[in-house]
């Protein structure tokens, strides 16, 4: 999911999940034609946090570009490719699963790329 108009300020002081609808809704999965829009020279920030989805929590991740920011979830096809991805930024906190997966049901959202 992409949404116009998000920023830095967006992704560090709300929790970007409520300023637009999943990614599913526009992608489906991710895959090799997706990343390309997302250049690794590009991303200015990677955020990863949780949603309480009442019985089980689900990991999320924006990824700011510009004005632009795109929100995947941990269930999407291809949310490995993400990852991959996104672990080949330079100094991207290889831990982020760690600071935002503890405790469960709890809102944690962690900075794991900041340029």
């Amino acid at each position: 999911m992409r949404s116009r108009g998000a920023s830095k300020r967006v992704l560090k002081g709300l929790l970007p999940w409520r300023t637009a609808p999943t990614a599913t809704h526009l992608h489906g999965g991710v895959n090799c034609k997706l990343l390309d829009q997302l250049p690794l020279s590009g991303i200015d920030i990677v955020t990863f946090y949780k949603r309480d989805e009442l019985t089980t929590d689900l990991i999320c991740c924006a990824v700011a570009i510009a004005d632009d920011v795109w929100t995947f979830h941990e269930e999407m096809v291809g949310w490995d490719l993400l990852i991959d991805h996104l672990s080949k930024l330079p100094d991207f906190q290889a831990d982020w699963y760690a600071a935002v997966s503890q405790p469960a049901f709890a809102a944690s959202e962690t900075i794991a790329f900041e340029r």
